[in-house]
């Protein structure tokens, strides 16, 4: 009978352990939180897919708005960015332990950029490259936290917030 228990517990332990993996093949994360920057403060929602064991794609929507004062004339800003992005996930090579993800990668996106039109032009809309280097901590099997940094998006300088695996 202790015999039959253990090896329950032992079988539910390890299957614990491997779901709290990074990104699989074929799996699907969403992303959200808040971004660092000196514009403003980004709030983004992102979706991830494992491509293959150290490789995902995935895309990204961010909002940012902002305000400055300029020869005392008060002027609002808004960003959207639509941004795709490819990062590779350095566990396997690295023997890193399951409930940690550390990936690094590049982003291309398209940005509106909103502003009044006595400001200097008004709206206007723009492509993108940027770098990010993040990780992850998954406390289990489908909820974990993240934190990225980069450059070169509307979410330049970094970003942090929350993971949910499908």
């Amino acid at each position: 009978m202790k015999k039959t228990i253990f090896s329950i517990v032992f079988l539910l332990l390890t299957i614990v352990l491997f779901a709290q993996k990074p990104i699989s093949k074929g799996q699907t994360q969403l992303n959200a939180g808040i971004g660092l920057s000196g514009w403003g403060m980004p709030v983004y929602l992102g979706l991830d897919y494992g491509v293959h064991p150290d490789i995902s794609v995935g895309g990204e929507l961010s909002y940012r708005s902002y305000s400055e004062n300029w020869v005392g004339v008060k002027y609002n800003h808004s960003v959207i960015g639509i941004i795709g992005n490819g990062n590779y996930h350095f566990n396997r090579i690295m023997n890193i332990p399951s409930p940690w993800d550390f990936y690094a990668g590049l982003n291309l996106g398209f940005y509106i950029i909103n502003s009044p039109s006595n400001y200097g032009g008004g709206s206007s809309s723009g492509l993108g490259l940027g770098a990010q280097i993040g990780g992850r901590y998954y406390f289990n099997a489908k909820w974990g936290v993240n934190l990225e940094l980069g450059g070169g998006n509307s979410v330049s300088g970094g970003k942090f917030g929350i993971t949910y695996k499908f």
